[in-house]
């Protein structure tokens, strides 16, 4: 009788497969890529080429997976995703400050409807026309904050400062606006104006160029209150107590709307994280410390002309936002008490929106 054969398959080293726990695929899903979260398992020879087919077919998905919720990492990829996946379906709102209706062109682009809202060209005809998208804290703003912004501006900082790229493209931080009002509005602080007239027909923001200083409608006063305490908070950076006190009434006077917090879920879908002073889950106090959240590569910060030596403060002219250093500065003397605002750092009075006079040495 002859004795039966039996066929021996040839095992491999045992094989376990960790997925993070908060993988957004499903348990079927992983299984039917022949991967199991729980069992440690030998295959036999011959299944190897079909296991190792899976389980490259499983770390692509997963890639793909963790990849959708990347944000952007530049100021165009940003305005794109800002197109097609924030306002989209938003051309009937309305833009930021005028409340105009506009159509989508090219990538990011669009096209303004001037008289959805009785827009009248102040200036920039062309610019009128268009949409364009707005750092409601202005790019310069949280720019002069970082080393790269001194050594060579905003080219300089797109080269070398991830943090700069993470502030120039942080979706919570963009809005479509009329690209006329983009300009005028420039780098001013937002404030009260009652003496000013509204000048682009009847969209009600107001400019005073003088005092370089915008109102805008009262609808976004609170959105543009919580933008700014976000972007503040989550990049360090230093904000007047002047400022802090009428975004902090604006915060209270007009809450957050079902758009603003839908636009909050929206970009926290592609960011990966919400507006906290939006959802409830931060709030701004008067000398409010800073979380850093955004900070991954913390820069030192430059001063030119460092005041540290002097007991002397930076002084500020309150009607021409312009400020003087105790040495080098002529006009430092001639401020009256009455028009003086001061200043620990220069920093912190160009995060007030103050720029330094140009007969200072070495200006």
């Amino acid at each position: 009788m002859q004795a039966k054969t039996q066929r021996k398959h040839k095992l491999v080293p045992e094989f376990r497969v960790l997925l993070p726990f908060n993988t957004a695929i499903g348990d079927e899903n992983v299984k039917a890529c022949g991967i199991f979260k729980s069992h440690s398992y030998r295959p036999r020879i011959h299944d190897m080429s079909l296991m190792i087919t899976r389980f490259s077919a499983a770390i692509l998905a997963l890639l793909v997976v963790f990849n959708l919720g990347a944000a952007p990492q530049t100021f165009d990829r940003a305005k794109t995703e800002a197109r097609q996946f924030i306002y989209h379906d938003r051309t009937t709102e309305g833009t930021f400050y005028c409340g105009c209706e506009w159509t989508w062109t090219g990538r990011s682009g669009g096209r303004i409807d001037l008289a959805s809202c009785g827009y009248q060209v102040r200036a920039q005809q062309i610019r009128a026309e268009r949409i364009e998208w707005e750092h409601i804290v202005p790019a310069s703003n949280f720019g002069r904050a970082r080393q790269c912004w001194q050594d060579g501006g905003r080219r300089n900082c797109n080269a070398n400062d991830p943090v700069f790229n993470a502030m120039e493209a942080d979706l919570h931080n963009l809005t479509p606006s009329v690209g006329e009002v983009n300009a005028d509005r420039s780098n001013y602080d937002f404030g009260v104006l009652p003496a000013t007239e509204p000048q682009h027909g009847t969209c009600p923001v107001k400019v005073d160029f003088r005092s370089r200083t915008v109102e805008p409608r009262n609808e976004i006063k609170g959105k543009i209150a919580r933008i700014y305490f976000y972007m503040f908070d989550r990049y360090d950076l230093p904000m007047s107590r002047q400022q802090q006190q009428l975004l902090m009434a604006w915060d209270r006077q007009y809450p957050a709307s079902e758009w603003e917090r839908e636009r909050d879920r929206r970009i926290a879908t592609r960011m990966g994280h919400s507006n906290p002073f939006v959802t409830g889950e931060r709030t701004w106090e008067l000398n409010h410390k800073n979380a850093a959240e955004g900070i991954v590569s913390k820069l030192p910060e430059h001063r030119v002309n460092p005041p540290q030596e002097k007991a002397q403060p930076i002084r500020g002219n309150k009607n021409s936002k312009i400020y003087h250093l105790p040495e080098g500065c002529p006009g430092y003397q001639q401020l009256s008490e009455r028009n003086t605002v001061e200043f620990k750092t220069e920093a912190e009075a160009e995060a007030a929106g103050y720029r330094k006079a140009r007969n200072c040495r070495g200006v």
